[in-house]
């Protein structure tokens, strides 16, 4: 249970998650958290054009509802209107460039709709590069470097949290604007294919970018398949990456669920554990393949954010520290990408 101190500043803050892999459009766990906005996939991880184009239809009916619990990012004013409002700020967000197909001018209608956030490439190999579990590292194609100028260019976020280590050096030596990695580790801390070196985070962060960091067992657990991982594991590797670059390189990127049926999204449990089980293997072995014990111990859903806060000021973070990475720091990079 956190601390009454700890509730009261949770509540004070500014909370944007920089990722959720799934909602079924309720907002009720993220209220309970005191989430303001969130980067959401809004498509499937490996969704193609006509896939992300319905998928992004569903989105679009949803906020046309005027008492729906959504409202549309598309400038970082609009999370704290969402606010004022009670309302969750929907940052729309993909995992994969799958939808540009080899179209970079598709780019500028994705925009247009209002997707604000692209990864470059989900573990695999797609056209713009490889991914962080492609062993021959091969870094970005020519049409990922004219993907990531026309992203510069429109005002699109460029995430690099599934993506392969030269793919990141290459994306960091090509953009013009901050990058994001938003919902990574540290591999110096937690050695995961997934999880980012200090190369790759100190480029982010000479960016001028942020690395959200994340509550997904995988990326925090040491090894042991005695002890799930707990916020203690969240805190070490925030703690490396603020001493490696600063605490105002920090953020949140969760990786929960946001439904109110977790059965929702075994289906995606599944195909992670079958499809790449690099990354997944070991955990599921020691913890079970199952999405309720894929995240912390003591942190465990969007409702549960209040006790990632009491963690953080129990281990002697300032509060200014806190609220940086609780969202502060998205409001003070998100203009510098978004062109606002």
């Amino acid at each position: 249970m956190a601390s009454k101190e700890a509730l009261e500043l949770h509540r004070q803050s500014l909370v944007i998650d920089g990722l959720l892999f799934q909602s079924d459009g309720s907002d009720a766990l993220l209220r309970a958290g005191n989430v303001a906005a969130a980067n959401v996939t809004v498509c499937g991880l490996n969704a193609d054009f006509e896939e992300a184009c319905d998928q992004l239809a569903v989105w679009l009916g949803r906020l046309a509802h005027p008492d729906g619990p959504w409202l549309m990012i598309r400038r970082t004013a609009d999370i704290l209107e969402a606010r004022k409002r009670g309302k969750r700020g929907l940052i729309m967000g993909w995992q994969n460039m799958r939808p540009m197909g080899d179209k970079p001018e598709r780019l500028r209608f994705f925009h247009d709709i209002g997707v604000r956030v692209m990864q470059l490439t989900y573990n695999e190999r797609n056209l713009i590069g490889d991914g962080c579990l492609e062993a021959g590292n091969g870094g970005l194609s020519q049409l990922g470097r004219r993907a990531i100028a026309a992203m510069n260019e429109l005002g699109i976020a460029i995430d690099l949290s599934h993506v392969g280590e030269r793919s990141c050096l290459d994306a960091i030596e090509q953009t013009t604007r901050p990058l994001l990695i938003t919902h990574a580790n540290a591999k110096a801390v937690s050695d995961v294919p997934r999880n980012k070196s200090d190369s790759v985070i100190k480029g982010v962060a000479a960016s001028g970018g942020l690395i959200g960091i994340s509550v997904y067992g995988p990326m925090c657990w040491n090894g042991d398949p005695s002890r799930r991982p707990a916020l203690a594991d969240f805190i070490r590797h925030a703690e490396h990456i603020a001493g490696l670059v600063g605490p105002e390189h920090l953020a949140l990127g969760t990786d929960f669920p946001a439904v109110e049926n977790l059965d929702e999204v075994a289906g995606v449990i599944r195909m992670t554990l079958a499809r790449y089980p690099a990354a997944i293997s070991a955990y599921a072995k020691a913890f079970g393949n199952d999405v309720r014990t894929r995240y912390l111990s003591d942190c465990d859903s969007p409702a549960s954010l209040a006790a990632l806060t009491d963690a953080l000021l129990s281990r002697g973070w300032r509060e200014p520290e806190i609220k940086g990475l609780l969202g502060e720091n998205y409001m003070k990079t998100l203009p510098k990408i978004w062109i606002d």
